[in-house]
């Protein structure tokens, strides 16, 4: 059977700047010695089979080596509590990549599933700043950059990126504090990308 969501995405990694994996396709190394990220995805609208999951938030914890595609990922999974049981599953489903779709293709790289958590997930995007907070877990905030030079003031840009979505908005954390899955990080001022996304499979 096939699913379709979409919503709104951002995420927060240790890399200082426009972070160099997402931007060559995971063929470039991060700028030191470990990626710790954390992503958060929130379904505005979205049907996997006849499972309506419409408002419900996705939280994604990783470590991984510094050249990304070397695989041995570190990885877990935040369920949102609002979720059904069978929203969930669904959910799981499409998140860990076993229903096909975007995440599938990370599927090989990840070594170590660290755990799935459900957690009371509050999610808040007004365009421009983008927060969530997963329990006690997560504590993170995100600003898309604007360049002093932009007259637009549409903010930077990054296109051609593929996953999780083409076009990602450059940004930095202004709050950032995991500690989730035997993980314990803070990237506060530290990069991060925010866009809409819309997958299917």
């Amino acid at each position: 059977m096939a699913w379709h969501i979409e919503g709104t995405y951002f995420e927060n990694c240790n890399c200082d700047m426009v972070c160099p994996c997402s931007t060559s396709g995971l063929s470039a190394p991060a700028d030191h010695d470990r990626c710790l990220v954390v992503l958060a995805f929130h379904v505005a609208s979205g049907q996997v089979d006849d499972v309506e999951v419409s408002g419900l938030t996705v939280g994604v914890v990783a470590d991984t080596p510094p050249l990304m595609s070397e695989g041995g990922w570190r990885m877990g999974l935040f369920m949102d509590e609002a979720a059904s049981p069978a929203q969930a599953e669904a959910l799981g489903g499409v998140f860990s990549g076993q229903r096909g779709g975007p995440m599938a293709g990370l599927g090989p790289l990840v070594g170590e599933m660290l755990g799935l958590e459900v957690a009371r997930i509050e999610y808040a995007d007004d365009g421009r700043s983008h927060r969530v907070r997963i329990g006690d877990a997560v504590d993170l905030e995100v600003e898309d950059f604007v360049s002093p030079l932009d007259a637009t003031g549409k903010g930077v840009r990054v296109s051609g990126v593929g996953f999780p979505a083409d076009t990602l908005a450059a940004g930095t954390a202004t709050r950032s504090r995991v500690n989730a899955f035997g993980l314990a990080f803070e990237n506060e001022g530290k990069n991060a990308f925010s866009a809409p996304f819309s997958w299917a499979a």
